[in-house]
């Protein structure tokens, strides 16, 4: 039983960070264009923050039963967060020989989620 609770759990956390990031993807490629993947950028960098946060803060500061870190992690953020598409396209950037856009992708998705994923986790050890 306390398996199918887990699945449970981790499938409600999924549902809403797959539609949160359709919403987001669809407003950056709106309102910024679609020159840059701003919206998988943002959508990286803030699940980064999440889980940075969300492990520490749960862990370390707070006692929570472990099925919230499968709702908010491994659900939410698992389904929120796009490895897939960030990787696609730096490829796509490679194949059209966009050489700038390509790295700008790839350092900035990079840096910027790991330093999200620092932020988080200080800001987590300090509340």
């Amino acid at each position: 039983m306390r398996s199918l609770n887990d699945v449970l759990m981790i499938s409600i956390g999924a549902v809403f960070g797959a539609n949160l990031r359709w919403l987001i993807s669809r407003w950056g490629a709106k309102f910024v264009g679609p020159v840059f993947p701003c919206g998988t950028l943002f959508i990286n960098i803030s699940g980064s923050f999440i889980v940075g946060f969300f492990m520490i803060w749960s862990t370390e500061r707070v006692l929570l039963d472990p099925r919230w870190r499968l709702l908010i992690v491994v659900g939410f953020c698992g389904a929120f967060t796009t490895f897939s598409s960030f990787a696609f396209e730096t490829v796509a950037y490679f194949a059209q020989g966009q050489w700038m856009l390509m790295a700008a992708n790839f350092v900035s998705n990079n840096l910027l989620c790991l330093g999200a994923a620092l932020a988080g986790m200080a800001l987590a050890r300090v509340l």
